[in-house]
């Protein structure tokens, strides 16, 4: 009887995301005119100059009082993006659409067949058992209690988020969340039955998406009631060549609009991992292969715990350990995630 061949990692190994998410452009209007779209007003992006005071921690050498006199006397002068909302208008909108893909698993590049075809068994097998029932919950949660918008989401006094389903250009089912009743440390159901069901229902449909059978296409509008004139809070732009821009703060726009990253909208819809061994203190992080928490500075899914993503995976297609639902879960959510994962054999 032949042996068969041993199966290795693909050196070439790409996914797709499934979750695809656009640019979210901002507007204001008012709290009673909210549904009224000809009432929604662009936000754009100024620029400010303020004059500031040194704040910075200083070196042991320049402590003393005089040089830090002298320091003072130079002013801080900075010149920063800023966006508020106008002084009638005490509404923040932001509008997006989100495409959930089929294919969730299937590779977009891989140059092992006896790989691929271990990897779709596995796939196939975790999708016949849970249906991806437990992602799609957690990212209907993440839609319904906008955490996408970020930190335009504290102190808010009101955020409402309605989620349309759309096919052939127009709206065909609709969904509304208060989304402050919904925790962003969880994702227990709501306690009121309407809301709830909502979710439910959010939550099939995308999970019928990643299986592949159906097609769909969100449009997600939230209103967040922050107050007349507030500022609001559009992505930060990273600048590269910090000597070719005099801002010390430069804010992202679509055609003179003010928006968030698409990224950013992703990393808020993916952050869906309580299953780490940090759960308990930090929450629920995005789902990346080593866990990695950026703002922290930290990896929750260190290598030497075998928790990581190239770890679970390994054991589960090369070694056949197929590793307990929770982590099953973590590893669907990063294929869902895509990105380049082969084996290039490079140290």
């Amino acid at each position: 009887m032949a042996t068969q061949p041993k199966i290795e990692t693909a050196s070439v190994l790409a996914f797709e995301r499934k979750l695809d998410p656009s640019d979210a452009l901002l507007y204001a209007c008012t709290w009673p005119q909210r549904e009224t779209q000809d009432a929604w007003q662009p936000l754009s992006v100024r620029e400010k100059s303020v004059r500031g005071t040194i704040s910075n921690r200083l070196k042991a050498k320049d402590q003393d009082a005089a040089k830090l006199d002298a320091k003072i006397e130079n002013p801080n002068l900075q010149t920063v993006d800023v966006v508020t909302l106008p002084a009638d208008a005490d509404t923040l909108v932001v509008d997006f659409t989100l495409r959930v893909l089929s294919g969730t698993g299937t590779p977009s590049a891989c140059n092992s067949a006896p790989y691929r075809d271990k990897l779709l068994g596995a796939v196939n097998a975790y999708a016949s058992a849970t249906g991806f029932a437990e992602l799609a919950a957690r990212y209907a949660h993440n839609l319904a209690n906008g955490r996408f918008v970020w930190r335009n989401r504290l102190g808010a006094e009101q955020v409402q988020v309605r989620v349309s389903q759309w096919a052939q250009g127009q709206a065909v089912t609709s969904w509304q969340f208060d989304a402050l009743q919904l925790s962003l440390r969880d994702f227990a159901p709501p306690t009121d039955a309407a809301t709830a069901s909502a979710v439910s229902e959010l939550a099939e449909h995308i999970a019928q998406a990643l299986q592949g059978q159906s097609h769909l296409l969100l449009r997600v509008t939230t209103w967040v009631r922050a107050g007349a004139g507030q500022e609001v809070f559009p992505s930060q732009e990273l600048i590269l060549d910090k000597d070719s821009s005099k801002k010390s703060k430069t804010l992202y726009q679509v055609q003179e609009v003010a928006a968030i990253h698409s990224q950013k909208i992703g990393n808020a819809l993916r952050t869906i991992d309580t299953w780490h061994p940090q759960a308990l203190e930090l929450g629920p992080i995005a789902v990346e292969p080593y866990g990695s928490v950026t703002t922290l500075g930290k990896a929750c899914r260190r290598p030497t715990d075998k928790l990581d993503f190239y770890n679970l995976l390994d054991a589960w297609i090369l070694k056949d350990q197929v590793p307990d639902l929770a982590q099953q879960h973590f590893v669907m959510a990063t294929l869902v995630r895509g990105g380049v994962f082969g084996d290039a054999g490079k140290d």
